[in-house]
């Protein structure tokens, strides 16, 4: 490859993943253009992107960004796979591609670089773990309306209490 056209893809690498933060590196060597094509399906789905580089020249692109790290250490052809709600539900979509042997055996979860820190294939499986910004969110919901929810229960007992009492009685009365 010409210098030129390496300075051509690496430009329209570095546009592609402009403003990308945080990002997954697998290895998909192997796979069948079906597979592969299944693969991206599956991924767009969940709005997930998956872009084909090579190893040196996706370095070259990424060179003085925050995903730099993730392609230290990588050789030969690779894909990058950014995007979804946030980075945990994308880790976790790469992580169960990963485990799924029966439908992607070639696929494989390399590494990838989160906050600008480099994550190998166990530190993926870690964050897999963490809850999603959905499921966070839905916990700090559940701890701000809980409170609440009790000093209701304890302002409206008594009072609830009192007027089973005297409807009981007026009804004796009768």
């Amino acid at each position: 490859m010409s210098k030129y056209v390496k300075d051509l893809v690496t430009r329209d690498i570095k546009n592609r993943l402009e403003g990308v933060a945080d990002a997954v590196v697998v290895s998909y060597v192997g796979m069948d253009v079906n597979k592969t094509n299944e693969l991206r399906s599956e991924l767009a789905a969940k709005e997930i992107n998956l872009m084909v580089v090579k190893n040196s020249l996706a370095r070259r692109a990424t060179e003085g960004s925050s995903l730099a790290p993730a392609f230290e250490g990588a050789g030969g052809q690779v894909a990058v796979c950014w995007g979804a709600s946030d980075f945990v539900s994308l880790v976790k979509e790469v992580v169960r591609l990963d485990k799924d042997e029966d439908k992607f055996a070639e696929f494989s979860a390399d590494g990838g670089v989160m906050d600008g820190e480099r994550l190998d294939a166990d530190g993926l499986k870690a964050v897999s773990k963490w809850p999603s910004r959905e499921e966070q969110i839905s916990m700090l919901v559940g701890q701000i309306l809980g409170p609440g929810a009790t000093l209701n229960g304890a302002l409206l007992g008594p009072g609830k209490t009192l007027n089973s009492q005297i409807k009981q009685k007026g009804e004796g009365d009768e």
